[in-house]
Protein backbone atom coordinates (compact mmCIF):
# COMPACT_ATOMS: atom_id res chain seq x y z
CA UNK A 1 0.00 0.00 0.00
CA UNK A 2 2.78 2.29 0.77
CA UNK A 3 4.14 1.68 -2.53
CA UNK A 4 1.27 2.71 -4.62
CA UNK A 5 1.09 5.77 -2.27
CA UNK A 6 4.78 6.67 -2.89
CA UNK A 7 3.84 6.07 -6.85
CA UNK A 8 1.19 8.92 -6.35
CA UNK A 9 3.11 11.69 -4.79
CA UNK A 10 6.13 10.91 -7.24
CA UNK A 11 3.78 11.26 -10.54
CA UNK A 12 2.24 14.19 -8.96
CA UNK A 13 5.44 16.26 -8.46
CA UNK A 14 6.27 15.64 -11.57
CA UNK A 15 3.17 16.78 -13.16
CA UNK A 16 3.59 19.86 -11.09
CA UNK A 17 6.93 20.36 -11.98
CA UNK A 18 6.12 20.25 -15.76
CA UNK A 19 3.16 22.90 -15.08
CA UNK A 20 4.06 25.70 -16.98
CA UNK A 21 2.81 28.44 -14.16
CA UNK A 22 5.39 27.02 -11.72
CA UNK A 23 9.06 28.54 -11.34
CA UNK A 24 11.78 26.00 -12.32
CA UNK A 25 14.06 26.99 -9.79
CA UNK A 26 11.24 27.23 -6.69
CA UNK A 27 8.82 24.54 -7.96
CA UNK A 28 5.96 26.68 -6.24
CA UNK A 29 2.75 27.15 -7.93
CA UNK A 30 1.99 30.13 -8.13
CA UNK A 31 -2.20 31.30 -8.21
CA UNK A 32 -3.75 33.83 -10.10
CA UNK A 33 -7.19 35.01 -8.68
CA UNK A 34 -8.86 36.08 -11.98
CA UNK A 35 -12.50 36.12 -11.28
CA UNK A 36 -14.70 37.98 -13.48
CA UNK A 37 -16.58 40.61 -11.43
CA UNK A 38 -18.93 43.74 -12.30
CA UNK A 39 -15.17 46.33 -11.73
CA UNK A 40 -17.39 49.12 -12.27
CA UNK A 41 -18.81 48.53 -8.46
CA UNK A 42 -18.16 50.86 -6.16
CA UNK A 43 -17.81 48.05 -3.82
CA UNK A 44 -14.71 46.70 -6.21
CA UNK A 45 -13.13 50.43 -5.47
CA UNK A 46 -14.12 51.54 -8.22
CA UNK A 47 -14.86 55.62 -8.01
CA UNK A 48 -16.27 58.44 -10.33
CA UNK A 49 -13.50 60.55 -10.69
CA UNK A 50 -15.21 63.36 -12.66
CA UNK A 51 -18.35 64.87 -14.00
CA UNK A 52 -19.53 67.80 -15.86
CA UNK A 53 -22.54 68.07 -13.90
CA UNK A 54 -24.27 66.92 -10.67
CA UNK A 55 -27.31 67.40 -8.77
CA UNK A 56 -27.46 66.50 -5.10
CA UNK A 57 -30.31 64.05 -5.42
CA UNK A 58 -28.73 62.57 -8.49
CA UNK A 59 -24.74 62.22 -7.75
CA UNK A 60 -22.40 60.79 -10.19
CA UNK A 61 -21.57 58.28 -7.87
CA UNK A 62 -25.36 56.33 -8.22
CA UNK A 63 -23.99 54.86 -11.63
CA UNK A 64 -21.82 52.64 -9.78
CA UNK A 65 -23.27 51.77 -6.33
CA UNK A 66 -25.39 49.00 -7.38
CA UNK A 67 -28.80 50.11 -6.56
CA UNK A 68 -30.82 50.06 -9.36
CA UNK A 69 -33.21 52.57 -8.21
CA UNK A 70 -30.26 55.32 -8.10
CA UNK A 71 -29.09 57.31 -10.99
CA UNK A 72 -26.85 60.35 -12.18
CA UNK A 73 -28.16 63.00 -14.61
CA UNK A 74 -27.04 65.30 -16.36
CA UNK A 75 -27.96 69.03 -15.94
CA UNK A 76 -28.60 69.89 -19.85
CA UNK A 77 -26.59 71.30 -22.60
CA UNK A 78 -24.26 69.02 -24.31
CA UNK A 79 -21.81 67.06 -24.22
CA UNK A 80 -21.36 65.71 -21.05
CA UNK A 81 -19.00 63.44 -19.76
CA UNK A 82 -17.66 61.39 -16.63
CA UNK A 83 -14.64 59.99 -15.75
CA UNK A 84 -14.27 56.16 -13.67
CA UNK A 85 -11.24 54.79 -12.03
CA UNK A 86 -10.58 51.18 -11.35
CA UNK A 87 -7.12 52.12 -8.79
CA UNK A 88 -5.77 49.32 -11.14
CA UNK A 89 -5.18 47.82 -14.26
CA UNK A 90 -8.29 46.06 -15.75
CA UNK A 91 -9.31 44.44 -18.39
CA UNK A 92 -12.87 44.56 -19.60
CA UNK A 93 -15.16 42.24 -21.80
CA UNK A 94 -18.33 43.38 -21.75
CA UNK A 95 -19.92 46.60 -21.08
CA UNK A 96 -23.49 47.63 -19.91
CA UNK A 97 -24.81 50.88 -19.49
CA UNK A 98 -28.44 51.69 -18.76
CA UNK A 99 -29.42 55.28 -19.46
CA UNK A 100 -32.29 57.32 -20.68
CA UNK A 101 -32.45 59.69 -23.28
CA UNK A 102 -28.90 59.49 -24.26
CA UNK A 103 -28.58 59.57 -28.07
CA UNK A 104 -24.84 59.20 -29.19
CA UNK A 105 -22.35 58.09 -26.53
CA UNK A 106 -18.29 57.79 -26.97
CA UNK A 107 -16.31 56.23 -24.83
CA UNK A 108 -12.19 57.00 -24.42
CA UNK A 109 -9.97 54.51 -22.33
CA UNK A 110 -6.50 55.36 -20.91
CA UNK A 111 -3.57 52.93 -19.41
CA UNK A 112 -1.96 56.08 -17.55
CA UNK A 113 -1.52 56.10 -13.84
CA UNK A 114 -3.63 59.35 -13.76
CA UNK A 115 -6.45 60.03 -16.00
CA UNK A 116 -4.61 61.18 -19.22
CA UNK A 117 -3.56 60.23 -22.56
CA UNK A 118 -7.22 59.00 -22.98
CA UNK A 119 -7.91 57.66 -26.77
CA UNK A 120 -11.40 56.77 -28.35
CA UNK A 121 -12.23 53.44 -28.16
CA UNK A 122 -16.21 52.93 -28.89
CA UNK A 123 -18.99 55.33 -30.06
CA UNK A 124 -22.55 53.92 -30.23
CA UNK A 125 -25.81 55.72 -31.45
CA UNK A 126 -28.59 54.72 -28.96
CA UNK A 127 -31.97 53.65 -29.90
CA UNK A 128 -34.74 56.00 -27.83
CA UNK A 129 -36.47 53.70 -25.54
CA UNK A 130 -39.80 55.42 -24.32
CA UNK A 131 -40.78 55.18 -20.86
CA UNK A 132 -38.13 52.47 -20.72
CA UNK A 133 -33.92 52.18 -19.94
CA UNK A 134 -31.59 52.05 -22.87
CA UNK A 135 -29.84 49.51 -22.25
CA UNK A 136 -26.43 49.26 -24.27
CA UNK A 137 -24.53 46.28 -24.54
CA UNK A 138 -21.16 46.29 -26.06
CA UNK A 139 -18.75 43.61 -26.08
CA UNK A 140 -15.30 45.31 -25.43
CA UNK A 141 -11.93 44.82 -27.94
CA UNK A 142 -8.82 45.64 -26.42
CA UNK A 143 -10.24 46.31 -23.22
CA UNK A 144 -7.33 47.01 -21.10
CA UNK A 145 -8.04 50.56 -19.46
CA UNK A 146 -7.53 52.06 -15.54
CA UNK A 147 -9.68 54.54 -16.45
CA UNK A 148 -12.77 55.31 -18.72
CA UNK A 149 -14.20 58.29 -19.64
CA UNK A 150 -17.89 58.37 -20.85
CA UNK A 151 -18.77 61.47 -23.22
CA UNK A 152 -22.84 61.67 -23.33
CA UNK A 153 -22.05 63.83 -27.22
CA UNK A 154 -26.10 64.40 -27.51
CA UNK A 155 -29.51 63.52 -26.56
CA UNK A 156 -32.92 63.22 -27.18
CA UNK A 157 -34.22 65.89 -24.78
CA UNK A 158 -32.82 68.75 -22.90
CA UNK A 159 -31.31 66.23 -19.81
CA UNK A 160 -30.16 62.85 -20.12
CA UNK A 161 -29.34 60.40 -17.45
CA UNK A 162 -27.60 57.20 -16.52
CA UNK A 163 -29.12 54.78 -14.38
CA UNK A 164 -25.51 52.54 -14.53
CA UNK A 165 -22.27 51.16 -15.20
CA UNK A 166 -21.41 47.73 -15.13
CA UNK A 167 -18.29 46.22 -16.49
CA UNK A 168 -17.45 42.62 -16.82
CA UNK A 169 -14.12 41.49 -16.50
CA UNK A 170 -11.08 41.15 -14.43
CA UNK A 171 -8.24 43.05 -12.48
CA UNK A 172 -4.96 42.48 -13.96
CA UNK A 173 -2.76 44.45 -11.73
CA UNK A 174 -2.34 46.91 -9.39
CA UNK A 175 -0.99 50.40 -10.37
CA UNK A 176 2.48 50.70 -9.30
Amino acid sequence: MRTAHTAFVVNLHLYIASCPITSRSSRKIKHFKMRKVDLCLSSEGTEVIFATSSDEKHPPENMIDGNPETFWTTTGMFPQEFIICFHKHVRIEKLVIQSYFVRTLRIEKSTSKEPVDFEQWIERDLVHTEGQLQNEEILARDGHVTYLRFIIVSAFDHFASVHSVSAEGVAVSNLS
